[in-house]
Formats: C-alpha cells, structure tokens, sequence
C-alpha cells in the first residue's frame, strides 16, 4: 500500500511540474517575437544566461555533481546527445518562424509526442499501452484546433512546417536523452550539464549565422536575461524535475499544453482573442492529458 501511494506522489509531483513549465514555456514566443537578435543568437543566450540560475539551483539542491561518471562513454554521449539535439532543436524552431506562420511552426513543432514514442516503442523498447495512441492522436487535434483556428490566415510555407517538423524531432531526442540522465543525476544536475552542452553546440551555428553577437540596448539585454529565467531556468527545470518522474511518452504529451498556453499569453498580454473553437480545442487537450494519467 506504501509502495501504492509513493508512486502515485510521484505522478502527482510530475504531473504538477510539466503544467507548470509548459505555461511557462509557453512564454517562449513572446521573448522570441519581441528579440531583436538573431534565431540562433536568442537560442545561445537563453542558456547561456541561464546557466548561474541553474548552478544556484545545484547548490542549493545540496547534492555533490558527480562528474566522474561522465568518464562513462554512454553516459557522457547522452548528454551530448541532449545538448546538440536540444541547441538543434532551438535553432531551427526560431529559424521556422521566418519562413511559415507562428501558428504552422507551432503546430508541427509539436508533433514531438508522436516522435518520442515511435522511438521509444521501436527502438527503446519503452511499453506503451495501445489506448495511449489514441489519446495523443485526441491531444493533437486538440492542439490543432487551438492553434489553426488562431491562425491569422496566412499560407503555409513548405519549407518552413518542414523545419518545424525537423525541430520536433530533435526535440524528442532531448526529451528521451534527459528521461535517461535523470535516472544518473538529480533534476537540477542534469539540466545544468545539458544546458551548458547545448550553449557549447550553439556557439559555432551562432558564428556561423551572425557576426553580431553582443546586443547593444538594455531592453535587449533584459528581454534575453528574462528569456534565460523564464524559459530556462524555471520552465525547464520544471520540465526536466517532472521528466524524471514519469515516462516520456505521457511527459511529452502533457508537454503539448505549450501551444494551449501560448494562446492564453497571446490574449492576455498583446490582446490576440480567444476563439470559442480554441477553448474547445484546450479543453480536448486537457480531457485527453486527463485520459492519459488514468491510464498510465
């Protein structure tokens, strides 16, 4: 009964966490909207500046960072792994918006769900109950419906939602890749390891893309600073605390309630509406987010 309720507490931890840093994460659009900098430039200083925030956290977290584990060639190649597939994911996902509309990039960058559990049904191995399939196809056309139906009109680009598409699929790898450090690391360790391995990858695609790496105004600065600590810091510690939890296939869905609080931000601070189509559309990712944690 003790073993019963321990990990239903622990679901609960998990669950609570991604709520919480998806609507966080949800802000992300709008730092990068308002950013005056380049796709890639905003992506580096997002965990760059981050990086003193997550230390803080490590050490307040008491627990020693054991890095000669790091000397294990797997482990040491995941964490690789959830840097370069992380600083990818960023960078084409900014990159995207320049080609299609928010609403597309939004739309195909989160298909990460589907993405995360082919990988870890056919290549992990990961048991997956076949009614979870159902549910994520449900939380997609629930996202579909929040994000089409707010979309302002404008045409799909092919090359941008393929872009989206791609930036999806690395980030399930970062999802599948931190689900496994975390079973090596506390939360808090793992995230400052992957980020400062994703701020290391994106250093030679920021060079490779911009010659402007400074910003010069403190309204820039300000914006990235809070873009590193909201988006980051405590979005994706959230993320990564409620990722070592529970599975990754029911994290990433519950990670779709992203573009639901991207909708709420839009109306809350720069007065975009809130269809009656798009609540529904929400309400069909919850009730499909709901399905999923009763039958986990």
């Amino acid at each position: 009964m003790n073993v019963e309720i321990e990990k239903s507490n622990e679901l609960i931890k998990g669950l609570v966490s991604l709520f919480l840093g998806s609507f966080l994460l949800g802000l992300s659009a709008i730092f990068v909207r308002y950013s005056e900098s380049s796709p890639s430039l905003v992506a580096f200083y997002r965990v760059f500046l981050a990086l003193p925030f997550i230390y803080i956290w490590v050490q307040i977290e008491g627990n020693k960072l054991n890095l000669e584990l790091l000397k294990k060639k797997r482990l040491l190649f995941i964490l690789i792994l959830s840097g370069f597939c992380f600083a990818i994911d960023m960078s084409i996902w900014n990159w995207s918006i320049a080609f299609t509309s928010v609403a597309n990039a939004t739309l195909m960058a989160n298909t990460a769900p589907i993405f995360v559990s082919f990988i870890g049904l056919v290549f992990l191995g990961h048991r997956i109950k076949p009614t979870f399939f159902f549910i994520l196809l449900l939380a997609m056309l629930g996202v579909s419906i929040v994000i089409l139906a707010g979309s302002t009109g404008n045409s799909s680009k092919i090359f941008g939602d393929s872009l989206a598409l791609i930036a999806a699929i690395f980030y399930a790898g970062y999802i599948l890749s931190i689900k496994s450090l975390t079973e090596k690391f506390s939360p808090a360790q793992t995230l400052l390891l992957a980020t400062g391995f994703t701020a290391i990858i994106l250093i030679p695609i920021v060079f490779f893309e911009t010659r402007e790496l400074i910003p010069d105004t403190g309204k820039e600065w300000s914006l990235l600073i809070g873009y590193a600590l909201i988006s980051q810091t405590l979005a994706q510690g959230l993320i990564v605390y409620g990722i070592s939890k529970i599975s990754a296939h029911l994290s990433s869905l519950i990670l779709l309630m992203q573009p639901v609080a991207a909708a709420f931000y839009g109306w809350l601070l720069v007065n975009e509406a809130i269809l009656p189509v798009q609540a529904l559309g929400g309400f069909i990712v919850l009730f499909s987010i709901y399905l999923a944690t009763k039958n986990n």
